[in-house]
């Protein structure tokens, strides 16, 4: 029986969880055949990109081939090969997206827009470890409120799920608790309660509740900590929820909001004006085989509880491993069981928060490739979709590409792209000493340009998307201020894109070592770090930097790698830029404003204001509140 630090819940309502065995096989309750249109827009998303890089490995074999194929150009081939399929896959998703649109085809709906079934029971289910009480506890307030204004739909009920291990932090929840339960609109009730010891992290967190009190609801909204959702977002996925018996879960498309840095500033402009067509287009592809992100997402209970408890991972040592990615697992469990997974990324009303600087975006990123590594060996799983299966392999890849990309650039820094005249490297007359081929510039720059016009492709295309829209001219004051904010992002985005790919690696070399990690919450707020600190967590791309220009200068590398270059020498003063503070001082332009920080949502601005009373709330003394 678990033990709880403080519980203040209702009645149990008990249901059982089947723990999953990968090496069995499952008999589905349903099995769904995709129709020849949809068999179409998968061929069209995954044929080009697989046909643009068969092309290019071809090519670049053929050319190689004519003084015959070193162990350096093979390894040139397959890297060229691993990292550009992916490349090409983002772009021919976006360009279903943009066919789709300009064909006036729309999305499959479960049918009618049918008023959802008053008793159904939803649970909006909020997990934290050691997160700002205000913050958490503001954001619920604000979509209670923003829910209240829906009077016909589900009966909701919010659970404040906490594994925090910290006392301090422990009272103020249930300070912010009884605050919350006080002021929250009718006919919602609201639960909280703390776990005595945060066994097997946010999984064990959740199936601590559903096994408790999982029978009481029809299904569970999981939200995260940063989470915020619209009354009218949340709505929408019940009543999608209700309308399709056979959906398990279904995937909001969280928009980033609330950076305050020009890190954090990047990362929402990006995701607001470029990553919405691409979120379209998997949900093109992926139909009924869609993911799950561990938030901002509705699960059927029951479908939950007999097809998604994980079990362990056999590690090292015989011991019993966690699965820590656990959302895209629990996804591939649900479409074994033959329930339904989708992606629904055009609802709107969805958002999170991001890391607001580079230092804790790429600590995030240790966090989560651990976990994303562990699903290559669930690749084998019994009963996986054979999308499931590609979705775990991406989410390795991920990370994966990172070293990929960085080892291309290293063999390339000696290799270069042009076919020597001559595969000697060492004479007679001059035994020791190597004489490299030297890297064609010209081809070296054309490489590097088509590389750099496919990772554009997807951008360009929204921009020129919203650009065309008026309400984006009106928020931006004219389109040239919008169009001008996208390219410095892009260069913004270029200058750092070296720097996270050396941080992914590092990342991928702890994992694959086993070096354990301590969990701490996700830094949310905008304060950097020290010169001292910066310069040690960067070290490895000030040290790669300096070799690889040491090499340009000696002849030895390609000169088009000179921005790469600069950007690893240059890392730490560029991480302590990450966290520059972007307030209305600075020019339009360098802003990075997005549609959704120039026209806030009305739920953000409900969700400050509740974060600043609920703060105010906290700072007096207990016995003041219990006065009020």
């Amino acid at each position: 029986m678990t033990r709880y630090a403080s519980s203040h819940m209702p009645p149990r309502a008990p249901l059982a969880l089947q723990t999953q065995d990968f090496g069995v096989r499952p008999e589905p309750r349903a099995s769904y055949r995709a129709s020849l249109r949809d068999w179409l827009w998968r061929f069209g998303a995954f044929a080009p990109a697989c046909l643009l890089t068969l092309s290019l490995i071809v090519g670049l074999t053929d050319w190689f081939a004519s003084g015959g194929v070193t162990l350096m150009e093979t390894a040139v081939i397959v890297l060229v090969g691993l990292t550009f399929i992916w490349v090409s896959l983002s772009v021919s998703t976006v360009t279903l997206s943009l066919i789709r649109r300009a064909s006036g085809a729309t999305p499959r709906r479960t049918g009618g827009l049918r008023v959802v079934d008053a008793n159904m029971s939803v649970a909006l289910l909020i997990p934290i470890y050691n997160e700002t009480p205000a913050e958490v506890f503001g954001n619920a307030h604000a979509m209670l409120k923003d829910l209240a204004k829906r009077p016909d739909g589900p009966r909701y009920s919010l659970f404040i799920l906490s594994d925090t291990n910290d006392p301090a932090i422990g009272e103020q929840e249930e300070r912010a608790y009884f605050a919350l339960r006080a002021s929250c609109p009718e006919g919602v009730r609201v639960h909280y309660r703390r776990r005595a010891e945060n066994t097997d992290k946010k999984v064990g967190n959740l199936s601590d509740w559903i096994g408790n009190w999982g029978a009481a609801y029809d299904a569970m909204l999981v939200l995260d900590a940063d989470s915020l959702m619209s009354g009218a977002a949340i709505g929408n996925l019940a009543q999608e929820l209700a309308n399709d018996p056979d959906a398990g879960l279904l995937q909001s498309y969280p928009v980033l909001i609330g950076a305050e840095t020009l890190f954090g500033r990047m990362q929402q402009f990006s995701s607001t004006v470029y990553g919405w067509l691409l979120a379209e287009g998997v949900a093109i592809w992926s139909l009924n085989e869609g993911n799950y992100w561990g938030h901002n997402a509705i699960i059927r209970t029951r479908a939950f509880a007999e097809s998604a408890q994980l079990p362990y991972l056999r590690g090292r040592g015989g011991r019993e491993d966690l699965i820590f990615s656990h959302d895209f697992v629990e996804a591939g469990l649900l479409r074994r069981a033959g329930w339904a997974v989708r992606f629904l990324p055009q609802g709107g009303g969805s958002y999170e928060e991001t890391p607001q600087t580079l230092i804790d975006y790429a600590l995030r990123d240790r966090r989560w490739c651990r976990g994303n590594l562990q699903h290559l060996r669930l690749l084998t799983a019994r009963g996986f979709h054979p999308l499931t299966r590609f979705h775990l392999l991406q989410g390795a890849m991920a990370f994966l590409l990172s070293p990929a990309w960085l080892a291309l650039i290293l063999i390339w820094s000696m290799l270069g792209i042009m076919k020597p005249e001559s595969t000697v490297y060492f004479t007679a007359a001059n035994p020791l000493t190597p004489v490299w081929p030297q890297a064609s510039e010209v081809s070296g720059w054309v490489y590097l340009a088509v590389i750099y016009g496919m990772l554009l492709l997807p951008k360009l295309a929204g921009i020129a998307m919203l650009s065309l829209r008026p309400r984006t001219r009106r928020s931006y004051g004219h389109v040239g201020r919008f169009i001008a904010t996208a390219v410095f992002e892009i260069i913004c985005s270029v200058i750092f894109a070296p720097i996270m790919m050396v941080q992914q690696s590092i990342a991928v070399f702890r994992a694959l070592t086993g070096q354990t990690w301590t969990w701490v919450p996700q830094t949310r707020s905008s304060a950097g770090y020290g010169w001292g600190f910066t310069l040690w967590f960067h070290k490895v791309e000030l040290v790669l930097g300096a070799a690889l220009m040491v090499a340009i200068w000696a002849g030895y590398a390609s000169g088009w790698l000179t921005l790469i270059a600069l950007s690893l020498v240059l890392a730490a003063p560029l991480s302590r830029l990450s966290a520059l503070r972007v307030d209305r001082r600075v020019p339009s332009v360098f802003r990075l404003d997005a549609p959704n920080s120039l026209r806030e949502p009305r739920i953000f601005k409900s969700a400050l204001s509740e974060r600043a009373r609920m703060r105010d709330l906290l700072e007096q003394q207990p016995e003041a509140m219990a006065a009020e």
